[in-house]
């Protein structure tokens, strides 16, 4: 249980492993963390109402809640319920934006506007979301629908995993896409978190590696 002197991140489920070893990593003891379930990410449209019954639930037991969501395709909804629940969120549309940082997701999209983005996480459960998550399992010939307007896939590294970065190159043959991977580290996932942690703990410092972008 929380109390006026934490703060809650209301977070994407997709987040949670990041998160974690954000707070371990800083001893963000004062942040206490609920996860969403990450199927939400291929149901945007539930995403605001979720998120508000979060909020409402929390309210009692937390004076300070943030939500580490981006807008993720909401079109905006998110954003009225967080403006009328005065809850900020992470900044940018989605988690490729904060997690490569907005300058470098702008170069990287107008490099390759058809290019399609895994995380860690999407990585880990690519079947489960991507394949099954769109029915492709059943229907395969799909795959070809939903992607024939991509080139690439970049594969957006938050921790190096030869076992990951396997799995995120036979996602890219399986979808018939050139592959590219980027390390990222946290981005502004983690300076977003320590802002929000400052008050709390004091000081709130990230360590310069796991926010640079590499090529």
């Amino acid at each position: 249980m929380g109390s006026d002197a934490s703060v809650l991140i209301i977070a994407c489920g997709a987040l949670a492993r990041e998160i974690v070893a954000l707070k371990r990593l800083n001893d963000w003891s004062g942040l206490d963390v609920q996860c969403l379930p990450p199927e939400l990410h291929n149901r945007p449209e539930q995403i605001p109402s979720a998120v508000r019954e979060a909020i409402v639930a929390a309210r009692p037991h937390h004076e300070r809640i943030f939500v580490a969501y981006a807008d993720c395709g909401t079109g905006g909804l998110l954003d009225d319920v967080l403006k009328a629940e005065r809850v900020e969120r992470l900044p940018g549309a989605h988690c490729y934006q904060f997690f490569a940082t907005s300058a470098v997701f702008d170069a990287m999209s107008d490099e390759e506007p058809g290019t399609f983005y895994l995380t860690d996480f999407l990585v880990r459960h690519f079947d489960r979301l991507v394949i099954t998550g769109l029915g492709i399992d059943e229907h395969p010939e799909l795959a070809a629908e939903y992607f024939r307007n991509y080139r690439r896939l970049v594969y957006l590294v938050q921790a190096p995993d030869a076992e990951l970065a396997r799995m995120a190159r036979a996602a890219a043959e399986r979808l018939g896409l050139a592959y590219a991977e980027r390390f990222t580290g946290y981005g502004e996932l983690a300076t977003s978190l320590a802002a929000v942690a400052r008050p709390v703990v004091g000081r709130a410092t990230v360590p310069e590696e796991i926010v640079t972008w590499r090529r």
